[in-house]
Order: structure tokens, then C-alpha cells, then sequence
């Protein structure tokens, strides 16, 4: 008989075969095998929140499988992520499977290495109960949010709509924002600045700072102009110059948050996919000499922590491919946030001396530009500062007639690159950029004057909301964690309460609709701080330093109490959107329809229901014809919600792509073209075949 390890994916499965011989027999979960069935609250909310939960739809032979292969082992191990959801899993795995909790059948893995494997192997321990209760003290509390807000939040003001514990705190900052830029009152302030000549010919730029009596903030034109008429005539010179030097120190690690941001600001990544990506680097890779092998620790993690095994071989790395100088003089520890969990290291490479470079034929691209991103981001943070040299200047006015005390000034700043350090490898993009003063600037030199410039501008509302910074944002008020981002920014998304323009994340009038009867109505559901300490509690739950059924009544009374005094307030009351009236003319009377949501998506009605009740699919038309037959190209939705095109005279014309439909016609055949992976154009007709390649920008 051989022992079995119960893991979450058959990929991690696969890479874990290469660092375990014959005695072990590797199945996967493939995540969850039990949870609270979807069609009912299934919480008992009388009998102390007592979850009921059931084998997940479609796992059932999985689990047969898996009682089979347990009856037919030595001893069984669960090696499910090294994470709160895993620790869930592997519970529930015990539970399902009949094994005994008291006995240490628990293993983790930080790393799929050979090292990581072992280590995991060799320190068995308990399900630890107190991470698995603050898991399904999490679990609960949305699902009783869940089930009860949403069909009160669908009655008030749309069908099929859902008001989750987090999403709802997430729509609201992106719509407290809006409302900040729309009452955002733009105020017109000047720039002046002053070009000057040394006597190498060289011109710099100078900024007026003020006179003698101190900094002057230019409001207005008239203002600007009185500082312009001031200096006629007037000389200048070099009145101070301080020259220095600072160092610039490299970020740390990635943790699970920084990750999605830089990805996001890199890559162009979305959260979700950054993910994905690094899960499969996890998970392992195959790669010639190798075998299947784990590039990454693992990814969800809100630790800075760095093993010393790691740290002395990332060093000897820098020594042997940098030089001695590239190392600092003593070694770089980073401080995790108070509140970090510091259940795993910081996101770093299984194996320093794999280099991107080195394996790039194995990977994907997405998997090369995220590991090399992880890469560079780790060895830079144990390398040595950049230094720079520094100069700063001032330039006072000298005006015929008037006295010394009296003067316009003006600065100006700079720096340059004495030693590189960690920038030879991982660029922060903070927007320090390089400007670089002309060299033989002498205090006290009189400078040439050639002409000021003055410029008009007005203060810009704050940005929208990016991935990138709405992550970086709910990180900061402590509200979810960094493994659910992903999946926050998703589901507002999908279920249409924010829309995507150009990276930017918008309320739509239905997201707006939902907060401002969570605002009314509901104020502790979408308080930034309320669900902060929810955040805190449930992390005390884990640490076993709270009782999750506590915790449970003491949020639960109250919503519950509120809910039903709300019901009451509101009833009868319907709140109207906008609707989105469009130019199709209703077939049976004459009006416009519009466009509503149902069960089923989008349709197209007649707003004068009840006395017409006409109604027809709500189709997108593109530009584009069918290759086959010629018919209008609509855009559809997949059960799962992504987009895709098909011909609108389906089922008798079954084409069908994921390429984007352009207007574009095609130089051999006159059919359309679309647009495909890499925006390469093509036609679509098999007959033809043409294919054009995007082209390439001017350098």
C-alpha cells in the first residue's frame, strides 16, 4: 500500500510527482469538494449560525474516488494551499473522508522544490482549527448578506441584482470618488519660469519661487504679469548652490497586494489574471533539466519575511553576476504591516539562479513578463542603493535703482546617477525622473538672461479609481484581504455596478443606485471602517483570540434588526433608474424602446407596459459581416459572461469567433476583417485566408 497526498490542483500534483517516489500516490481536489449549497441560505441562523453544507454539483465521483484511494493507503496526507481557503479544504477533506483530526496529517509547502517538498514532508501537523473557523466565519457572514440584502436590494430597484459584504464597500469608494470629482471646483493658478545662459552657452530652466518676502503662489494672469513687469531690465545671478549627494533604496519583495499593482502598472495586467499567472508558476512549470518545477513561492501571502537559506543565495547571485559593490554593506530586512498575518514568506523565486532569460522558451508570455517581474523585483531589493548627485541652486533678480534687499528668486534642481546599485536590474517608475543641471554653475556667477515664460493651469480633480490604485486603497483601510482583489474587482465589473474606460473603473447608474440605498439604509454595510474591523476580527478568529460564533451574533442581531425595520420603511417604494431608451422603434406602437435587465441578460422592451407589452432580444450589431453568409456580426455572451461574436442568423449559420469584428475589409476577398491575437487582421473566409500584420511604430 503507498500514501496519498490530497492536493488542490492537478498541476501542483504533477509537479509534486518529480520530488516523491513510487510510495505516494498524488490526487487532486480541484479546490472546494464541499460548500454551502448556492440555491438556499443554508446557514441554521437559530442554531448558532450552523453551517449545512453538502458535496459540491459535480464532485461526486470525485469524492468516491478519493474515499477509494484512502481506504487503499497507509497514511494520508492533505496538502491543499498553504492558505485560510486551504486549510477549509483540507477540513473539509477530513470531514468527508473520515480522518481523524487529532493526528498530524497536515502538510504545506512554501515552495514546490525539492527543498520545499521535503521540509513540507518532514513537519506534518494538525488542521488547524482556528484558521478554518476564521475561514468559515468569513464564508457565513457573506452568505447571510448575500441572502438576505440581496432580494431586498432586487425588489427596491432591479431583478437578479446582489449586495456582497465587500463588493458593496468597494462600488462605494469608486463612487464617493465620483462624486469628489464632480464637485470638484477647478482653481486657475500661473508658472513663470526663467531661461537662462552660462557663459558655456549652455541654457537651463528656472522656476520663480518669490520675492523677499517669501514663496508667492501666482493665482491669477494679473498677478503673473506684476512679477513680469517688476523684473524689466533686470540682471541675475547664482545666489546659492549646494551640491550633495542621497541614496535611493530599492522596494521590497512583492507581497500579494504589491504584486497586482505593479502588474497592473507594468504589464497592463488585470488582478485576476496576475493571479492566475502566478499560480501556475506556483504550481510549477516544466522545464528542460528541471522537470516540473515551482518558480515562485507561493503568491497569496502579506509578508516581507525572507528565509536566510534564500537571502544567502540571492547575495552570492548578486557577487557572482554584479560585483561585491552591488551588495549593501549590511543585509536589507523589510518590516511587514502590523496587521500582516505572516503566515509565508514574501513572493520571491523558488530558485534565484533560474533567470528569466534562462527558461523564457519554456514559458508563456504572460509567465515570462511575471516572473521576471518577481525576479528582478527580489534580487533588487537585497542589492545596494543608488546614489545620486544632487544639486540645488537659487537665482535672485538684481533690478537697477533698488536695493539689495529687494529681489524676484527663482530654483532650480537636479541630479545624476554617481552609482547605479539596485536600478541596474529593477526600475521603480516612481517618476523621479533624471534632469541633469548643466555643469559650471558657480555661486555668486552672473547669469545671461534670455526671456520668462509664463503658463496657465488649473488644479485637476483626483483620478479615478485604477486597479492598481483601488487595490493600494482597500489595502490601506484594511477592508478584504489581498487574495479576494481579484475577485472583488471582477465580480463589481461582471455584474455591471462599475464599468472599465480606459483602465479607469466608473460607477454605472446602477452601482450608483445600490450604495445610495446602502448609504440611506444600510450604513455599517458599506463603512469603510465597520468592515476594516470585521477584517480585524476575523484575523483574531484565526489566531484564536475570538470566537467566531460570537462574532457572528454580534453582527447578525443587528443587521437582522435593521433589515426588517427597513422593510418596512420602504414598503411599496421602488426606486426608478434611467433607462437606457434607444433608437429601435417598438414593432407593435410606435415608441422607443428601451433596454432592461431580466433573469436571462439584457432584452429590449416597450416602455409603454402594461397597455404594450412588446419585447425582443437585445442585440449589439457590429460593423462587420458574416464570412460565411454574409449576415450582420452581433456581439453574445458566454455562460460565463465573456464576449464573443457570432452571426445574427444563427441556428442556421452557426460561425462564430473571438476575434474582434472591424470595419475593415478584406484587399483579397472584400469580406471583413478581424481582429485577432497580437491585433493581427484577418479574414476569416477559409478560401482566402489573408492575413495582415499590425504595423510596427516608428522608433
Amino acid at each position: 500500500m503507498a500514501n496519498l497526498i490530497i492536493v488542490e490542483s492537478p498541476s501542483k500534483a504533477k509537479t509534486l510527482k518529480n520530488y516523491l517516489g513510487s510510495n505516494y500516490v498524488i490526487m487532486a481536489s480541484k479546490g472546494h469538494v464541499r460548500d454551502l449549497p448556492a440555491a438556499r441560505l443554508s446557514v441554521d441562523v437559530k442554531n448558532d449560525f450552523a453551517p449545512k453544507y453538502s458535496i459540491v454539483k459535480g464532485k461526486e465521483k470525485l469524492v468516491k474516488e478519493l474515499k477509494e484511494a484512502v481506504s487503499e493507503s497507509d497514511e494520508v496526507y492533505l496538502a491543499t494551499d498553504p492558505d485560510r481557503e486551504g486549510e477549509a479544504i483540507s477540513w473539509h477533506l477530513a470531514q468527508i473522508l473520515g480522518l481523524d483530526l487529532n493526528k498530524s496529517n497536515r502538510v504545506t509547502f512554501n515552495e514546490i522544490t525539492k527543498t520545499g517538498v521535503k521540509n513540507g514532508m518532514a513537519n506534518p501537523r494538525k488542521v488547524d482549527l482556528d484558521l478554518v473557523n476564521a475561514q468559515q466565519a468569513r464564508r457565513i457572514l457573506d452568505r447571510l448578506v448575500g441572502y438576505k440584502l440581496s432580494p431586498f436590494v432586487s425588489q427596491k430597484i432591479r431583478r437578479g441584482l446582489s449586495a456582497g459584504r465587500v463588493q458593496s464597500v468597494a462600488v462605494r469608494m469608486i463612487v464617493d470618488r465620483e462624486n469628489e470629482i464632480r464637485a470638484f471646483v477647478p482653481q486657475e493658478y500661473w508658472s513663470l519660469d526663467g531661461k537662462f545662459v552660462l557663459p558655456s552657452r549652455k541654457v537651463f530652466t528656472a522656476a520663480f519661487y518669490g520675492d523677499e518676502t517669501g514663496k508667492i503662489e501666482l493665482k491669477n494672469e494679473a498677478e503673473t504679469d506684476a512679477v513680469i513687469k517688476r523684473l524689466e531690465g533686470a540682471s541675475y545671478y547664482i545666489s546659492s548652490l549646494k551640491n550633495g549627494t542621497r541614496k535611493k533604496n530599492p522596494a521590497p519583495p512583492f507581497i500579494t497586494s504589491t504584486l497586482q499593482q505593479e502588474a497592473s502598472k507594468k504589464l497592463g495586467m488585470r488582478a485576476e489574471r496576475t493571479m492566475k499567472i502566478a499560480q501556475e508558476l506556483y504550481e510549477g512549470v516544466n522545464i528542460p533539466g528541471y522537470g516540473s518545477i515551482g518558480l515562485i513561492t507561493y503568491m497569496r501571502t502579506d509578508s516581507l519575511r525572507i528565509s536566510e537559506e534564500a537571502r544567502q543565495a540571492t547575495d552570492e547571485f548578486i557577487r557572482a553576476h554584479y560585483g561585491e559593490k552591488y551588495l549593501p554593506d549590511k543585509p536589507r530586512y523589510y518590516k511587514s504591516r502590523s496587521n500582516a498575518q505572516d503566515g509565508h514568506e514574501a513572493i520571491r523565486p523558488s530558485t534565484v539562479s533560474i533567470t528569466p532569460d534562462s527558461i523564457k522558451a519554456s514559458l508563456t508570455a504572460e509567465q515570462y513578463k511575471l516572473y521576471s517581474l518577481i525576479w528582478k523585483r527580489f534580487v533588487a531589493s537585497l542589492m545596494a542603493s543608488c546614489v545620486q548627485n544632487t544639486s540645488k541652486l537659487e537665482i535672485k533678480s538684481r533690478n537697477c535703482g533698488e536695493s539689495e534687499e529687494r529681489f524676484c528668486l527663482f530654483t532650480a534642481s537636479g541630479y545624476s546617477v554617481k552609482f547605479d546599485g539596485f536600478t541596474v536590474l529593477y526600475d521603480l517608475g516612481d517618476g523621479d525622473d533624471k534632469s541633469k543641471l548643466p555643469e559650471g554653475l558657480v555661486k555668486d556667477a552672473d547669469l545671461k538672461f534670455r526671456e520668462l515664460i509664463k503658463q496657465q493651469h488649473y488644479t485637476q480633480p483626483p483620478a479615478r479609481y485604477t486597479e492598481e490604485s483601488l487595490i493600494k486603497t482597500l489595502e490601506e483601510n484594511g477592508v478584504g484581504r489581498p487574495s479576494t482583489y481579484a475577485t472583488i474587482i471582477s465580480t463589481i465589473v461582471k455584474r455591471e455596478y462599475v464599468e472599465r474606460k480606459a483602465k479607469q473603473l466608473i460607477p454605472t447608474e446602477l452601482g450608483e443606485a445600490i450604495v445610495n440605498l446602502l448609504k440611506d439604509k444600510f450604513k455599517n454595510i458599506v463603512n469603510v471602517k465597520f468592515t476594516a474591523q470585521m477584517e480585524m476580527d476575523l484575523d483574531k478568529v484565526g489566531e484564536g483570540k475570538e470566537d467566531y460564533i460570537k462574532m457572528l451574533h454580534g453582527f447578525y442581531e443587528d443587521f437582522e434588526e435593521n433589515l426588517q425595520k427597513v422593510k418596512k420603511e420602504m414598503e411599496g417604494v421602488k426606486i426608478q433608474l434611467k433607462e437606457d431608451v434607444t433608437d429601435i422603434p417598438c414593432e407593435k406602437c410606435g415608441r422607443m424602446m428601451v433596454v432592461k435587465t431580466g433573469r436571462f441578460g439584457k432584452f429590449l422592451a416597450c416602455p409603454g407596459y402594461p397597455e404594450c407589452k412588446f419585447t425582443k432580444p437585445f442585440v449589439v450589431e457590429t460593423e462587420a459581416t458574416c464570412p460565411l453568409c454574409g449576415g450582420k456580426v452581433i456581439s453574445k455572451k458566454s455562460k460565463r459572461g465573456y464576449t464573443f461574436f457570432g452571426c445574427d442568423n444563427w441556428p442556421e449559420c452557426n460561425f462564430m469567433t473571438w476575434d474582434k469584428p472591424t470595419a475593415e475589409k478584406c484587399p483579397k476577398c472584400g469580406k471583413s476583417l478581424f481582429k485577432g491575437k497580437g491585433s493581427v487582421l484577418s479574414c476569416l473566409d477559409e478560401n482566402c485566408g489573408y492575413k495582415a500584420e499590425p504595423k510596427k511604430k516608428k522608433e
